[in-house]
C-alpha cells in the first residue's frame, strides 16, 4: 500500500507540471493568431481610439507572459475568459463538454466490449479460421476512418429521405438519459459506434497478443494438466493477467476518441465541443478555440493519470516494487 501511495504522489506531483506545460503551449500558439480581438468585438467601423481603449482595458497590450499569468490565475478559479461577444467560455464548455464526454466514454465502452470478445476468441482459436477472420475484421476496422463509417451508418441505418432506418441522422434536440433513456440511446448509438470501431480494431490486436502470451505460460499448462477446466483457468487467471497490457493503452485511446468525437459531432449535428470549436474557428474567436483546446488537453491528462493508477491497482508486481 505504501508503494501505491508513493506512486499516487508522484503522479499527482506531475499533474500540475503537465497542465502548466500544456496551457503555456496552447496560450503561446493562440497568441500568434493574426485575429484582432478588439476589431472582432467592436466591428470594422470602430475608431482607432476605441480599439486602443478596448485593448488597454483588457490588457491585450501586455507581454505574452503577463497575459498568460493572468489567464492562468483565472483558469485556477475555473474562468476560461470570455468570447468576443462577451459570453463566458466556461459556461459554454460546461454546457457542451458533458456531451462530448458521454460520446467518448460510450464509444470507449463499445470498443472495449468488442475488443474483449474478439480478442479472446482469436487467442483461444489462434491460427484457425476464427482467428484469421477476426484478424481481417480488426485490420479492416483499424483502417476505417470513423467519419467515413459514420456517413455509411447514416445511409444504412439513419432516418434519411427514402431510407428505412430508425436512428436520427441529424440530432436537432439532444435528449438526456434521465429524461428519456430510449431516445438517448437511439440518438447516441450510431455516433458512438462509428467512433468505437477503429479503436476496437486496434484493441482487439492488443488483447489477442496479450492473451496468447499468457496462454503460453507454464502455470496455464500446469493448471490444465492438473485437471482444472480450461475455461476456468482462462476466466479466473489468464484473462485477468492478460488485461494488464491492454489497460496501459486505454489512456491513449481515450485521447484518440476525444479527437474523433469532435468530427463525429459535426456529422451528426451534436452540440458538443466539436460544434463549439467550429464556432470559434468560423468566427475567428481565438478565446473559444483556446478554451476548448485547453479543456480537452487537461481532460486527456487526467484520464491518463486515472489509467496509470488503475494499472498499478490491477498489477500486483508494480505494487510490490
Amino acid at each position: 500500500m505504501s508503494n501505491l501511495i508513493r506512486l499516487l504522489g508522484q503522479r499527482l506531483l506531475a499533474l500540475p507540471i503537465m497542465v502548466l506545460g500544456v496551457t503555456l503551449l496552447v496560450f503561446i500558439v493562440m497568441s500568434l493568431s493574426t485575429a484582432d480581438p478588439a476589431r472582432l468585438a467592436l466591428g470594422e467601423s470602430a475608431s482607432p481610439d476605441a480599439l486602443d481603449a478596448y485593448r488597454e482595458e483588457r490588457g491585450l497590450n501586455d507581454p505574452v507572459l503577463v497575459r498568460y499569468g493572468r489567464y492562468l490565475a483565472g483558469l485556477v478559479r475555473g474562468d476560461l475568459g470570455e468570447s468576443f461577444t462577451g459570453v463566458r467560455i466556461s459556461d459554454m464548455v460546461g454546457e457542451n463538454f458533458p456531451v462530448t464526454l458521454q460520446l467518448t466514454f460510450i464509444g470507449l465502452a463499445i470498443a472495449v466490449v468488442i475488443a474483449l470478445v474478439l480478442g479472446v476468441v482469436a487467442a483461444l482459436y489462434r491460427d484457425k479460421w476464427p482467428d484469421q477472420l477476426i484478424r481481417f475484421i480488426s485490420i479492416a476496422s483499424l483502417a476505417t476512418p470513423s467519419f467515413w463509417l459514420a456517413l455509411l451508418l447514416i445511409q444504412a441505418f439513419g432516418n434519411v429521405p427514402g431510407g428505412t432506418g430508425t436512428f436520427p441522422a441529424v440530432i436537432t434536440d439532444w435528449a438526456s438519459f434521465t429524461a428519456d433513456p430510449g431516445a438517448y440511446v437511439n440518438q447516441i448509438f450510431l455516433p458512438a459506434f462509428a467512433l468505437a470501431v477503429p479503436v476496437a480494431g486496434s484493441l482487439t490486436r492488443v488483447v489477442r497478443t496479450a492473451m496468447v502470451e499468457e496462454l503460453d505460460r507454464d502455470y496455464v499448462r500446469t493448471a490444465i494438466g492438473a485437471g482444472i477446466p480450461k475455461r476456468v483457468v482462462v476466466a479466473r487467471n489468464v484473462l485477468r493477467n492478460a488485461l494488464i497490457t491492454p489497460l496501459t493503452v486505454l489512456g491513449l485511446r481515450v485521447g484518440y476518441l476525444m479527437g474523433g468525437a469532435v468530427v463525429i459531432e459535426m456529422i451528426f449535428n451534436i452540440q458538443g465541443m466539436g460544434q463549439l470549436i467550429f464556432q470559434g474557428i468560423t468566427r475567428n474567436d481565438v478565446n473559444i478555440v483556446q478554451g476548448v483546446t485547453i479543456t480537452v488537453a487537461i481532460a486527456f491528462i487526467v484520464v491518463n493519470l486515472v489509467v496509470d493508477l488503475l494499472y498499478v491497482l490491477v498489477n500486483p508486481r508494480i505494487r510490490s516494487i
